[in-house]
């Protein structure tokens, strides 16, 4: 029997040349697709199907989250179906996450065609040892879902593409990140380059929250390449950062008192 599927994930482009791989591979039968993680959460649970092809990152709950989601609902619903997962991911940064997290593999983007027949091929496989096993108790449900809140950490680098390169960046070297027109930079002391992430929230998610703060609705600074608290008008605060050009970033009102508490002002 082919294993019911699914597709999730927040690019029609690549949904659209993921069905059309599968539909050569006849162990898998495509039920639906998903564009994001709350579609994802809800077509787990009406099809309930044996595989779903994820997305690590979109908008809202990332890949891993969805599958928190579906661990929990499974704790707390015995009929609740784990579905096998298959992430996939433009970075290869993610791929010792998915396996720690008991996905069955990773797929890179641009989709291959024999790596994704081999990644089928293990999910069959699965699927068949899980048939002849007890279905998984609490205990085990409980452990991924540790594993999982330890492998959505912050990673230690971010991918930053300049002139055509995709960086890893080590977050302790970025000064802040800006967003204008929907186009989010982000700034070190040696380059600056452009996040793939679509909103600064996004990337805010991927940073260490110990060391970055969202100081301005447009901008989210590291708080140790902070140079500078200048005073501004009306009890405002703007800060100047360490970045060659000593960028001055305005503090939100909103802010201002995180600002007071971090440095005691």
């Amino acid at each position: 029997m082919p294993l019911s599927t699914l597709i999730i994930d927040d690019e029609k482009l690549a949904r659209e040349e993921l069905r059309y791989l599968l539909n050569e591979i006849s162990e898998v039968d495509v039920l639906a697709e998903g564009a994001n993680g709350i579609e994802a959460i809800e077509l787990i649970e009406e099809h309930q199907p044996d595989l779903v092809f994820l997305d690590v990152q979109m908008p809202g709950l990332d890949g891993f989250a969805v599958l928190k989601k579906i661990l929990e609902r499974a704790r707390q619903n015995s009929d609740s179906k784990v579905p096998q997962i298959i992430f996939a991911t433009a970075y290869d940064q993610y791929a010792v996450q998915a396996f720690d997290v008991n996905a069955v593999d990773y797929l890179l983007k641009p989709f291959d065609r024999a790596r994704l027949a081999k990644a089928v091929e293990r999910a069959q496989a699965r699927f068949m040892a899980a048939a002849e096993t007890a279905p998984a108790g609490d205990a085990q449900i409980d452990s991924l879902l540790k594993l999982i809140g330890t492998q959505r950490a912050a990673p230690a680098r971010v991918v930053v593409q300049s002139q055509n390169r995709l960086l890893l960046v080590d977050q302790s070297d970025i000064c802040y990140a800006a967003i204008d027109e929907g186009v989010i930079r982000v700034v070190t002391q040696a380059f600056e380059g452009l996040s793939k992430c679509r909103t600064l929230e996004e990337l805010q998610e991927q940073l260490d929250p110990a060391h970055f703060w969202r100081a301005h609705r447009g901008f989210i600074v590291n708080i140790s390449h902070i140079r500078e608290v200048v005073p501004w008008f009306k009890s405002s605060y703007q800060l100047r950062m360490t970045d060659k050009q000593q960028t001055e970033i305005p503090v939100s009102r909103a802010q201002t008192k995180r600002l007071r508490e971090l440095f005691n002002l």
